[in-house]
């Protein structure tokens, strides 16, 4: 059956939104060649979305002529503020934007394992106040919140985990009483994954799994276009698979014995340590990371090629010793990554979190020519490009998405 009128006029006008979204500001002329509708029907659904407050006129097209149809229409960024919230074990980072993504302020602060949850959860929320008044925002429309752990299919809400702290419940349920906005929980990975999709190393895949590799582990898969989740929300605890190479099984309540134990970042920094690689404290940025990039800067420094017949070790860490740390990690890095392509064939493995980031395209081809030989599936590898910064960028379009969804919507009747 065709389209009643006021249906027609809501999918004509989230078109229109879209566009604007995702073209930037144009024209009535340029709505009208992209959208396929009639000069007429154009100006309706701009003189509609006008009055509704969500364009606006933001400037001209440069034509010679100028005039009515010269008028560039924008979405009106003002229209909402959002914030983006990346949870972790040792702290929260927070940003706010505007409806557009744009980012306005951005902050954050550590939490101690030895602080109390109820100053704990103060401290988030604070920041998450003082940032938003920092960017000059009115009321926050929505709020994205990327954290560690299972999230329930059925409520949204974060479960009750074993091994995490009790304040990030917390903080969930103060954020729902103390602000007037929408509150959106995702898990850290699916987030990551959403955010090299859209702007990352994945954005021409449908199909693929990030292998998160930052602190901890965890895998996100996204099959067909959508994020799967699973029964209850455990999809990608890669860090509780079984794998060759430890000393014990993991457990329901301990992931020590399974794929963590190979790839956390204590364990690539015990790994490196048998190779000769050390650093210093390094601040927020897992050890791991820093020992990863230092290893492939050493291995281009010195002309050595990882994947090389060993060398003989030396009393100093070298290209040598680099070169066999970074190929003794992606032979555990590729145990995970063979699990999952064997049950999943999702053809890309995207290697993310802030180690995957600095081992680049070096410690990527390594993990794919060790898969190659694994699996009779082709599979490609790459490297993440946002890093740990990929949790708070998914967490801003999750929130920028859900608040996009209800402001776009037709009104009710």
């Amino acid at each position: 059956m065709p389209a009643s009128p006021s249906t027609a006029r809501a999918i004509n006008d989230r078109l229109a939104l879209r566009l604007l979204q995702e073209e930037g500001p144009l024209t009535a002329g340029q709505l009208k060649q992209l959208t396929g509708l009639s000069r007429p029907t154009v100006a309706d659904l701009v003189e509609r979305l006008t009055e509704a407050g969500l364009v606006a006129v933001v400037g001209e097209s440069g034509e010679q002529r100028r005039g009515p149809n010269a008028r560039l229409y924008g979405i009106v960024a003002d229209r909402a503020r959002l914030a983006a919230l990346d949870v972790r074990t040792e702290g929260v980072a927070v940003l706010v934007a505007d409806l557009l993504g744009a980012v306005l302020a951005e902050a954050s602060v550590p939490i101690g394992g030895d602080m109390l949850t109820g100053p704990a959860v103060e401290q988030a929320v604070a920041l998450v106040e003082r940032t938003a008044k920092e960017a000059g925002a009115a009321p926050l429309h929505t709020v994205g919140i990327g954290a560690p752990g299972l999230i329930d299919p059925a409520t949204g809400e974060l479960r009750d985990s074993s091994g995490l702290p009790e304040w990030h419940r917390r903080l969930v349920t103060a954020l729902h009483d103390r602000l007037p906005a929408r509150v959106i929980v995702e898990n850290e990975t699916n987030l990551a994954a959403l955010a090299e999709q859209r702007e990352g190393a994945a954005r021409d895949r449908d199909t693929f799994v990030l292998l998160w590799l930052g602190l901890g582990t965890g895998a996100a898969v996204v099959l067909d276009g959508a994020l799967r989740r699973g029964a209850s929300g455990g999809t990608g605890e890669i860090g509780f698979l079984p794998v060759p190479g430890t000393r014990t099984l993991p457990s329901a309540t301990d992931c020590d014995g399974g794929f963590h134990s190979l790839a956390g970042s204590a364990a690539i920094t015990r790994l490196a340590g048998e190779h000769g690689l050390f650093t210093a404290d390094t601040g927020a940025e897992p050890q791991a990371a820093v020992l990863v990039r230092r290893a492939v800067e050493a291995v281009a420094r010195g002309g050595a090629t990882a994947g090389a017949a060993a060398a003989p070790p030396t009393s100093e860490a070298g290209p040598e010793q680099a070169g066999r740390f970074l190929d003794a990690l992606a032979d555990r890095l590729a145990i995970g990554a063979a699990s999952l392509a064997a049950i999943l064939d999702p053809g890309c493995v995207v290697l993310g979190g802030e180690v995957g980031q600095a081992g680049g395209a070096v410690l990527a081809g390594l993990v794919e020519a060790r898969l190659a030989r694994m699996s009779p599936l082709v599979t490609e590898v790459r490297a993440g490009v946002l890093g740990g910064g990929a949790v708070l960028r998914g967490a801003l379009l999750t929130a920028r998405d859900g608040a996009q969804d209800e402001l776009f919507a037709p009104p009710e009747r």
